[in-house]
């Protein structure tokens, strides 16, 4: 049983525990039945994703990835909600999580900028569990260098029209709509963004590529020819991308955070089990000291993890500031941080670490693209590098370095 000691710390109130009280539940009764299917097939890991978002809708768990005017648990964002949810269901399913996560990520540019009539068109949908959402920002030359992408966008009197490529993209193929980052010319490198709504049956948006990965979920390439949106598409107002972009990733850097802290948890949890039952020249593997030093270490990162990600949670959700510096700290840490723990539980596992489908071996593979996405291990280097010196030039107040 994973520790839940942590939601007695200062950073959560009671509606955050009920809200895990909740999750657990929903975890333990709703979750297994919805996961039937092979990860093998991609038909029927996009229908496992669409299960698992109608389920968490009906039973109004998507309520933390939109803000309380239209659906959500409160007034706004709160990144410990969506950190919790994270965690939680990461524990149990890396593909519950990613449904969860992905409404989220690909709605929070709408709840952040959107107008009422985008915000009341959409974000409902997305509480219920009835509109799947995508965040298309990477190209094939454009991941971590945002100021490279090439896609374009062009105003033609009451349209805009989009050609370009998106890859890496989540629900590609499944979403209802898009937030697609396009060029259209305000400035250079990134003053010259733009974001835009662009609903899947949209002439010219072709999702149908798909990207085959160690830990299967629906991803995939979007590809964008002439694709002609509404000039109300438009989100925020044109040259604002790059701050669309950036703020979204604010809150939810600090989220992949805590579902790498779910994958650690669950590891710890299969290697005390496999340990405490395994024999080993006479005696309980756990009774080895080179056991109980592994087991020492994953619990130290793992405390230092869930502190570093609701910390950052925390403090956006209290102080409503830029967390740029914490964010960063906090993925970089647990992402990292879990790839070991759940390595040294595949290790405490032996050879049944990796036959295809044991916890650990799932884990394994789970955990390797969150040190990538939403920004690699190499850049929140770079990020939290940047934001130590900028703090230390005179005159500057220590908060000013998020």
């Amino acid at each position: 049983m994973a520790d839940k000691s942590f939601l007695g710390w200062p950073f959560f109130d009671e509606g955050h525990r009920n809200l895990a009280d909740e999750l657990e539940s929903w975890s333990t009764e709703h979750l297994p039945a919805l996961l039937h299917g092979s990860e093998d097939d991609p038909d029927s890991v996009d229908q496992c994703v669409r299960r698992i978002v109608e389920e968490l809708g009906r039973c109004k768990l998507l309520r933390v990835c939109v803000p309380g005017a239209y659906g959500g648990t409160r007034e706004q964002l709160d990144v410990r909600c969506l950190s919790l949810a994270r965690e939680i269901l990461a524990r149990q399913s890396g593909l519950a999580d990613f449904a969860l996560a992905m409404q989220g990520l690909g709605s929070a540019p709408i709840s952040l900028f959107g107008n009422e009539h985008q915000k009341s068109s959409i974000l409902p949908r997305v509480a219920a569990g009835t509109a799947l959402a995508a965040f298309a920002l990477s190209e094939p030359d454009a991941g971590s260098d945002v100021s490279a992408i090439s896609t374009t966008a062009r105003c033609d009197g009451k349209y805009w029209r989009l050609d370009g490529a998106k890859t890496w993209i989540s629900n590609a193929g499944l979403a209802a709509f898009y937030v697609v980052f396009a060029r259209t010319g305000e400035g250079p490198g990134t003053k010259g963004l733009s974001a835009f709504i662009v609903e899947a049956g949209s002439p010219g948006l072709d999702a149908s590529e798909r990207i085959d990965v160690m830990a299967p979920h629906p991803l995939g390439t979007v590809r964008l020819r002439d694709c002609r949106v509404p000039a109300e598409s438009l989100l925020g107002r044109a040259g604002e991308g790059f701050k669309i972009a950036m703020a979204t990733l604010d809150v939810f850097r600090t989220t992949v955070g805590a579902a790498a802290l779910g994958f650690a948890r669950r590891a710890m949890d299969e290697a005390v089990a496999r340990a405490s039952e395994r024999r080993m020249f006479g005696r309980s593997q756990s009774e080895f000291q080179l056991t109980q030093e592994k087991l020492a270490d994953m619990a130290v990162s793992i405390d230092a993890a869930a502190l570093l990600v609701y910390r950052s949670a925390w403090i956006k959700d209290s102080m409503g500031s830029r967390v740029t510096r914490e964010a960063a700290m906090a993925k970089l840490y647990a992402t990292e941080a879990a790839q070991e723990v759940i390595d040294a539980a595949v290790q405490i596992f032996g050879g049944m670490g990796v036959v295809r489908g044991v916890p650990v071996e799932r884990l394994y593979r789970e955990i390797r693209a969150l040190r990538i996405y939403e920004g690699a291990s190499e850049v929140l280097k770079l990020i939290i590098g940047a934001k130590v010196l900028e703090s230390a030039k005179p005159g500057t107040a220590s908060r000013s370095a998020s």
